[in-house]
């Protein structure tokens, strides 16, 4: 059930704006702002709220711009819903994502869309993003994996998590993500990536060079308390693309990547000193990952006893 509001809605835009949020007040407004202040005016913005609480509920109700229009939500907990809920709300030929503790640049609209009309056999885009602390400042990119503007056919890139691909640096054509289905509700985490690869299926992908996105820092101690719940992510959706890619190569990497972040998965548990769920982890993988003797060998060492496994870190650091 949601309520729409601001119903004066003005003609149907170019660009629809999908914005998904949680009680993010430390940050939302600036991330609506930076939607404000885009050059290219033709847009809405459908804000989906999932639930918060009254001061994020507040915000939303005062908001005063004909073009924005706020769903509110049953709490779900998972980014999807409210991103569909949005998506079927949408009315522009283009869809635009943006996460709620995000910036855009001001001409982020507009060179992306340019991009995107002059080549119109490429469905979606991405532009390139830069890493800002919870202040808005810069971050040194020192230690991150280098992001690369990978352009054309980047469905191999995306599967082996080359092509480095923010939410809100994404716009795809309205018609092409209602084609794959829109963003899976099942996929607690990783949802993203799991719209990026099926895009990927369908389509060639223009990438823009040009740094158009501010994101922001993930906390590290957050993080950790969420890998459990990342690499079960990775598992189901690498399991789920082995059933939609038709090509053997493409098949293997998934399949490879699938029993690397279940072997992550066991280690974290063992590490963790849950050595039952560990070894779950490891039964429940040893089906498809048997063939890879290096899977092998460290399912071995994450299933021994921790005395053991210690002991082997320690002989491991002095050799």
């Amino acid at each position: 059930m949601y309520v729409v509001s601001h119903l004066n809605m003005t003609p149907s835009p170019s660009i629809s704006v999908i914005l998904p949020t949680f009680n993010r007040m430390e940050f939302l407004p600036e991330a609506v702002e930076s939607v404000l202040r885009q050059t290219d005016r033709d847009w809405e913005l459908i804000i989906a709220d999932d639930g918060s609480g009254e001061e994020t509920k507040a915000y939303l109700r005062s908001l005063d711009d004909p073009r924005v229009r706020v769903l509110f939500l049953d709490h779900s907990g998972r980014p999807s819903v409210p991103r569909n809920a949005a998506i079927r709300a949408a009315r522009g030929t283009y869809l635009a994502f943006m996460d709620s503790d995000d910036i855009w640049a001001p001409a982020k609209l507009d060179v992306q869309r340019r991009a995107m009309r002059a080549a119109p056999d490429r469905r979606w885009s991405y532009t390139a993003l830069s890493i800002i602390d919870t202040e808005g400042r810069a971050m040194s990119d020192a230690g991150l994996k280098p992001r690369i503007p990978y352009d054309g056919d980047i469905l191999e890139r995306v599967l082996r998590v080359d092509a480095i691909i923010a939410t809100p640096a994404v716009m795809a054509e309205r018609s092409l993500v209602e084609e794959i289905g829109r963003f899976d509700e099942e996929q607690v985490v990783n949802e993203d990536y799991d719209l990026w690869m099926r895009l990927a299926m369908r389509s060639p992908v223009t990438a823009v060079a040009e740094s158009l996105v501010f994101v922001r820092h993930k906390d590290g101690r957050r993080y950790k308390e969420n890998i459990i719940g990342s690499c079960e992510g990775w598992i189901r959706l690498y399991g789920k693309m082995l059933n939609c890619l038709a090509e053997p190569r493409l098949r293997a990497i998934a399949r490879r990547r699938r029993a690397q972040n279940a072997l992550q998965l066991a280690w974290v548990y063992a590490d963790a000193g849950d050595q039952a769920a560990a070894r779950r982890t490891l039964r429940e993988a040893l089906s498809y990952s048997w063939i890879y003797p290096g899977w092998v060998w460290g399912a071995a060492k994450a299933a021994l006893p921790p005395p053991w496994r210690s002991f082997y870190r320690k002989l491991k650091r002095r050799t």
